[in-house]
């Protein structure tokens, strides 16, 4: 992956919160992970490609990798204020912004409720409401125990963050946001009226039919349904067989998107 040009923290709405920043241009493009993760497990592949191009920005949300947690639960609302909150601080007034999986979710967020900081937003394996996941996804899911997370992306998290107490902390309030996810109702995501790009993979743990229904709700939306497993396309961490050429395809079809 590209070695970042800048990376730090920024005190947060309470947190100390960490990002990296890639290449060059002028309306960055905003990177925010998926559910579990690291910039490095979601985007590790995916960077070196979209920072050929313009300039990138990649946080961490509240306790995930190198950012501190609160004394609250987390919620895709304040991971949107947050991710808003950073960019004001860093005097950005205007950027575009790519999230994958929970990302994705938290990018329909911003777009639906802090718009005027939004050009155009592409979204990757995102529902904005709980019954656009695949039948059974929360089968066993109130009983899993960190023993059931997936062991590259406890891996990552440990790489950057060692702390046992934060991986273990980060899973227990992953697990709940997702037991007590709270739907965007039609109305927001109809709100949304900046230019989008949906993606989605045909096996994903979204249902393709819940992607074509949000990509009815917002005027300006384009959809992609490509093959492959939930995170594929991105070369996400979990997808370590995905070839590079796999990943330029998404990331050409990004910037395509981002230069119209």
């Amino acid at each position: 992956m590209d070695t970042y040009q800048k990376a730090g923290h920024e005190k947060v709405n309470g947190i100390n919160m960490y990002y990296e920043i890639y290449g060059e241009g002028e309306i960055p493009l905003v990177l925010i992970h998926g559910g579990g993760s690291t910039i490095q497990s979601t985007f590790g592949r995916l960077i070196s490609f979209l920072a050929k191009s313009g300039k990138v920005i990649a946080v961490e949300l509240q306790a995930h990798g190198r950012t501190s947690d609160r004394d609250q639960a987390e919620s895709f609302e304040q991971d949107a204020k947050d991710v808003s909150t950073l960019l004001n601080q860093l005097k950005i007034t205007k950027a575009n912004f790519l999230g994958f999986s929970n990302g994705g979710t938290t990018t329909l967020h911003i777009a639906a409720h802090h718009s005027a900081l939004v050009n155009k937003i592409i979204v990757i394996s995102a529902n904005y409401q709980r019954e656009g996941l695949i039948e059974g996804f929360y089968n066993g899911f109130g009983d899993a125990t960190i023993d059931h997370m997936p062991a590259p992306l406890k891996t990552a998290f440990l790489a950057v963050n060692p702390d046992q107490n934060a991986l273990q902390t980060m899973f227990e309030k992953d697990k709940q946001r997702m037991l007590d996810f709270v739907d965007l109702n039609d109305e927001d995501i109809s709100s949304i009226k900046c230019d989008t790009l949906l993606m989605a993979a045909d096996s994903d743990v979204i249902r393709p039919e819940h992607v074509v229904k949000m990509s009815r709700l917002i005027t300006n939306a384009r959809l992609v349904i490509l093959p492959g497993l939930h995170g594929a396309m991105i070369g996400e961490n979990l997808n370590p067989n995905v070839s590079d050429k796999t990943i330029g395809i998404t990331a050409h079809l990004v910037e395509t998107f981002l230069n119209q």
